[in-house]
């Protein structure tokens, strides 16, 4: 059997130091991060463990700081989660040991909770209905009171995270008396912010999103060819879904939470009044480019920002390159509509993952070159333009730009296929803050100089829009205007900082 969540977070062991070897990178990324990747199955006689394993799998790009599934047979809650790639952290041994019926699984970027084996998810609190195993993806801007609210009825909170929150608030409105629909319901009423969540119980799994649904969810169906049955499956993106052979059925709603069971799936809409603002950085960056939004993959979308960036912002270059991974959709696109040559210019290595072994001096001041490599041949003598997806420092951009001009471009320009990023996010993504966002101090002129280039545009705010083929209304891009569509309490919103010190 294996450890419950209390004594799984409480293990004396390396990954739970302050030397571990996956602390938190002291060198922030120069990219936003995305919180979490969820996954939730109901799927009896299936390897509900194994499923979840390949959906977290397919979610990797989503969190590479810690990874957990846990699931339930005969309403006993089987528990695994550590520090680590999904890779890294299963092995068939440890899936085999994890049997149920149903399962959540969660893979974990760090934005409030420190990254420790304690924060891993998914959080398992017990209940007089029995326990609940709870993944979250996205952040709350009332922690600090939710948190005060819950230490007041004694709650004993075992992590740093907003999740972990969440759960006990479940939890407590359980042990009031409620079941787990009533439960549940009263418990997101209390929180405010972003938060798409997958949640086993002992009878069934809980898919649900806040009433602005900021960050996706998504159902799919699982049949089995020997069995009429369906099984519902429930992630954060539908790549998850292919990996496993599952059909897209739709998204969670913004304000909706689907029970399943096996009676099937139930709908209940919870929010009084539901208002889609779905981030639109899922769209540009985050979401894997074959999952699909909007009845398209998001591949499509990023062609189409890039064909929008070459009518807004030409060039007279001889090539046009995309960064791996991200930006090599928008950049295709900007070659098809300016009809210059596409070329890969860098390549990336893609075994690298996250590391934690500092580089030698030497590879430091060589740069990028540990992820991303430039092909001289093609480069030399060559004016180059180069499409990225953001620039949230500057400072990847510009060892980028210096990398690919030792490789013998004669001249190096930037276009990006989106607005700058002036503001921080407080509903799921790890960005800076404001002051460390170059967008936000400097002018179009100011980030040319810093980076190197000869020539720099974004992508205009209408043209990013137009682009999207929906409502502008219904996406959330306040990290572009600054517009928070909930409300960030003015502590929280004057320093990004607030949220960190939750996390000491």
């Amino acid at each position: 059997m294996m450890p419950t969540s209390a004594d799984h977070a409480a293990a004396d062991s390396p990954s739970d130091s302050p030397n571990s070897a996956y602390p938190h990178p002291t060198a922030r990324p120069d990219k936003p991060e995305e919180a979490c990747g969820v996954f939730g199955i109901y799927a009896p006689e299936e390897d509900v463990a194994k499923l979840t394993y390949f959906g977290l799998y397919a979610l990797q790009h989503r969190g590479q700081e810690s990874a957990g599934i846990a699931t339930f047979q005969n309403g006993q809650v089987h528990l695994y989660k550590e520090m680590g790639l999904v890779s890294q952290v299963f092995n068939e041994h440890i899936l085999r040991d994890l049997p149920g019926e149903l399962a959540v699984g969660h893979t974990r970027y760090s934005t409030t909770g420190s990254s420790r084996v304690v924060n891993a998810q998914p959080a398992v609190v017990d209940t007089r209905l029995g326990s609940l195993a709870l993944a979250h993806n996205g952040n709350l801007v009332n922690t600090a009171e939710l948190r005060d609210e819950l230490l007041q009825t004694n709650v004993q909170l075992m992590t740093t995270t907003d999740s972990e929150m969440i759960a006990f608030a479940i939890a407590e409105a359980v042990n009031s008396g409620k079941d787990w629909l009533e439960g549940a319901i009263t418990a997101f009423k209390r929180c405010q912010g972003a938060f798409s969540l997958a949640i086993a119980t002992p009878i069934g799994i809980m898919g649900a999103r806040d009433p602005n649904g900021i960050r996706p969810l998504v159902i799919g169906t699982l049949q089995n060819e020997d069995s009429t049955t369906l099984r519902y499956v429930i992630a954060s993106e539908t790549c998850a879904l292919d990996i496993i052979g599952a059909d897209y059925l739709r998204d969670v709603e913004p304000g909706e939470l689907v029970w399943i069971t096996e009676a099937g799936l139930a709908s209940f809409h919870w929010a009084t009044r539901p208002e889609r603002k779905l981030c639109i950085f899922e769209m540009i960056y985050f979401a894997r480019p074959d999952s699909v939004m909007h009845e398209e993959s998001l591949y499509s979308y990023r062609l189409r920002l890039g064909r929008q960036l070459a009518i807004e912002s030409p060039a007279e270059v001889d090539l046009v390159m995309g960064v791996p991974d991200s930006g090599v959709p928008a950049a295709i696109g900007f070659s098809q509509e300016s009809g210059i040559p596409y070329a890969e210019g860098l390549i990336k290595n893609r075994y690298v993952g996250r590391t934690f072994i500092q580089p030698t001096q030497t590879m430091r001041e060589s740069g990028i070159r540990m992820k991303l490599n430039p092909l001289r041949d093609v480069l030399v003598g060559k004016r180059v333009l180069i499409v990225d997806d953001s620039i949230v420092r500057g400072t990847t951009s510009r060892k980028i730009v210096k990398a690919l001009r030792d490789a013998g471009a004669t001249e190096v320009h930037m276009r990006i296929s989106s607005p700058p990023v002036t503001h921080p996010c407080f509903y799921g993504i790890d960005t800076d803050t404001q002051d460390q966002l170059i967008a936000a101090t400097k002018s179009v002129e100011e980030i040319t100089q810093q980076i190197g280039v000869d020539s720099l545009a974004y992508l205009s705010w209408e043209g990013m829009l137009l682009a999207t083929r929906e409502d502008p209304n219904s996406f959330c891009s306040a990290c572009f205007t600054g517009d928070y569509p909930i409300t960030v309490p003015e502590p929280v919103k004057r320093s990004k900082l607030m949220l960190e010190k939750l996390s000491v």
